[in-house]
């Protein structure tokens, strides 16, 4: 069986090669699931601050319905702190992603 460096190949055969290089590069199109697990795996803490934020509302809000004062407060103070570290992970990420295209 012959190499593929030794079979001959008409001139016409090879325009697409050159339009695909003139071209460009093909772009991806990545689904909606795919660009999630793209992100979530570039900066794991934004989700995981998200969830504490979430977590911290939800029983906070339920402490609020309950009538238990005190740890209906606290839970919201927790929330403001969560609601900080998921800024500052936005913000890190964004810094390391800058330095990573430089």
């Amino acid at each position: 069986m012959p190499n593929k460096s030794e079979i001959p190949l008409p001139a016409e055969d090879l325009d697409w090669i050159q339009l695909r290089q003139d071209l460009g590069p093909v772009v991806e199109i990545e689904t909606t699931k795919e660009r999630l697990v793209r992100k979530i795996k570039e900066n794991p803490l934004v989700p995981i601050g998200c969830l504490a934020t979430t977590a911290a509302l939800t029983a906070g809000l339920y402490n609020f319905r309950t009538g238990n004062r005190r740890m209906s407060q606290f839970m919201m103070r927790t929330r403001i702190a969560a609601q900080g570290f998921t800024v500052l992970a936005l913000i890190v990420g964004v810094v390391m992603t800058y330095g990573e295209k430089k």
